[in-house]
Parts: C-alpha cells; sequence; structure tokens
C-alpha cells in the first residue's frame, strides 16, 4: 500500500535536481504533487514526464503574490492541501569582506523569507481544512555550522532550522507537523556550480573542490536525491504524527546531533 495515497502535496524548486527526487518519489507513493518552479516550462516538462500523478505550478517564494496564486491552484486543481516541502533555495559564496547587500537580500528573500511565507500561506490553508498536515523545510549540514566563505547562505539555513523549530512548536495544536531535513552534500547541478564558486574563491582546478569533499564525507560519496527522499516520505506520513519540530540529518555520516 502506498504511504501517501490521497494526499495533495506542493514541492517548491521540484522542475529539477533534489525537488524532482521528492517528486518522483511522492508520485510513486501515491500523492498528486504540484511541481512548483520558478520555471514553469521546466515544472510543465517534469510533471509530464512524471505522469498523471503531477501538475505544473510557477512559484517565485520571493514574492508573496507568486505565493498565493500558486497556493490557490494547488486547491482548485487537487481540492485541498496536505504535505508542503520548501525546497527552492540559493547558493552563493564570497569572502566575508566581499559580501554585498544585493547577494544578503537575495538569498534570506528566497531561503529565509521564501520558506516563511510559503509555510505560513500552507499552514493557513491547512488550518481552514481543519485536518492538519505535513510541512518539511530543507535545511542544510550548512545551517549546523559555520564555513568560511559560505557565511550568508550558512547563515540562512540555521534560520531554517530555527524557524522549523518555532513553527513546530506553534503548528502542532493545529494538527500541522513542520520538521526538516538537513543534507550534506549531494550531487548534481547544484554541485557543478558550487564547484565553480570554490574553483574562483580558492583558485582549485574545476572539480578540484567536489572531490575534496566527497573524500571527507564517512559514507565515501556525496549523496544522491534519492538518499533523501525516504526521510521526506516518513515526515510527510502518518508515521511521524508524533514528530514536531525536528531537523533531521540525512549526510553520509558528516554531522552528528
Amino acid at each position: 500500500m502506498t504511504r501517501l495515497a490521497n494526499k495533495s502535496a506542493l514541492i517548491t524548486g521540484s522542475a529539477r535536481g533534489i525537488g524532482r527526487g521528492f517528486a518522483e518519489r511522492f508520485v510513486a507513493e501515491g500523492a498528486t504533487v504540484a511541481i512548483a518552479d520558478i520555471n514553469l516550462e521546466a515544472a510543465e516538462a517534469t510533471a509530464k514526464e512524471l505522469g498523471e500523478g503531477a501538475y505544473a505550478v510557477q512559484i517565485d517564494v520571493s514574492d508573496q503574490a507568486s505565493i498565493d496564486v500558486a497556493m490557490a491552484s494547488v486547491v482548485s486543481h487537487a481540492g485541498k492541501l496536505d504535505i508542503l516541502i520548501n525546497n527552492a533555495a540559493l547558493f552563493d559564496a564570497s569572502e566575508t569582506v566581499d559580501i554585498t547587500r544585493a547577494t544578503f537580500d537575495r538569498l534570506i528573500g528566497v531561503n529565509v523569507a521564501g520558506t516563511l511565507f510559503t509555510m505560513q500561506a500552507a499552514a493557513k490553508q491547512m488550518i481552514a481544512q481543519g485536518h492538519g498536515g505535513k510541512i518539511i523545510n530543507m535545511a542544510s549540514q550548512a545551517g549546523r555550522r559555520g564555513e568560511p566563505l559560505v557565511l550568508v547562505y550558512c547563515s540562512t539555513k540555521a534560520a531554517v532550522i530555527s524557524m522549523t523549530q518555532s513553527a513546530g512548536l506553534d503548528l502542532i495544536r493545529h494538527g500541522i507537523n513542520v520538521n526538516a531535513i538537513a543534507p550534506g552534500v549531494v550531487d548534481g547541478e547544484h554541485w557543478e556550480h558550487v564547484d565553480a564558486t570554490f574553483a574562483r574563491l580558492e583558485g582549485k582546478k574545476p572539480g578540484q573542490k567536489k572531490a575534496e569533499v566527497a573524500a571527507g564525507v564517512p559514507a565515501g560519496r556525496f549523496a544522491v536525491p534519492a538518499d533523501l527522499t525516504g526521510m521526506a516520505v516518513f515526515l510527510a506520513s502518518s508515521e511521524a504524527d508524533y514528530i514536531v519540530s525536528q531537523t533531521y540529518n540525512v549526510d553520509g555520516g558528516q554531522w552528528m546531533s
């Protein structure tokens, strides 16, 4: 029996990468999934590939009107919202003395405000429905500790962990469980950008940073999106009804907490 049968899910940033991995697994588990992405064309292509359990919704999590329209689209299509995965995020790196207000505002707008106000919109819908729900925020091992060239990104992910704790304690009275997943290093397009950024900042050869980071993972390899989907399904299911405000590390042993 599928674990998410008859559930309606919204997954932000799910046209590709980790978000797409969640969407594919959720469809397989019986959920109807909104492939929500700022790139509508890419979302439509992903939804088509995943089949009748998926449909595309455009969302820019840095824009409140876009969040509200996306939420209304989900309710119009599926009749309800049971699960939100706040996956959309941006990465940047620079020396501390080179951080600009523009970069700071951009990452805060998506990673922090986007997570907060998408979570808020989902919670409002779930409260109105009256039968609870599940919200999963995507944190990171970068939110567990500082890194010398990643001050802003690390700060945003630490904020996600804190917001998860506070929102979880508040919303559980409505039967809404808020928890988070903190991945380690996940292979894919995202890490190609990260590797290129560190190659520029640290004077490394292309691929060198990626190899160094992979060598430091106790499990011996980078994660792939499929490594994260089991935790997401669990937290979205009734099996996690008594789990509140937690952030789970899924990182091959890189961080223990």
